[in-house]
């Protein structure tokens, strides 16, 4: 029952993780303002989990007419890091419950 419940945690917080890194890569493709109340709050808190990865490649900048879209491959690249990481911490927690 334990490792149920922990792996139903583990993965709550990850799907959360994850949306929040999906809002700022979609966001910033599109060009969202970044002055806007939510986008502000969305970039710095997805920024937390974005920005260890952040300097692996560089960001692709366009600027438009009206909005500046940034193609981020870092927050792709922590996206995925983050549903690995996620996958193999929940298996550490299972073979300690097999062997309980």
């Amino acid at each position: 029952l334990w490792y149920l419940n922990t792996r139903h945690v583990i993965y709550y917080i990850l799907g959360t993780i994850e949306v929040l890194l999906a809002f700022r890569f979609i966001f910033k493709f599109l060009g969202a303002n970044p002055q806007n109340g939510f986008v502000s709050f969305l970039y710095s808190a997805a920024g937390i989990f974005s920005a260890p990865f952040s300097g692996i490649f560089d960001s692709f900048v366009s600027p438009g007419l009206s909005a500046k879209s940034v193609f981020e491959p870092g927050t792709i690249i922590a996206s995925i890091v983050y549903a690995i990481l996620a996958w193999g911490i929940v298996g550490i927690i299972k073979l300690k419950a097999s062997k309980i």
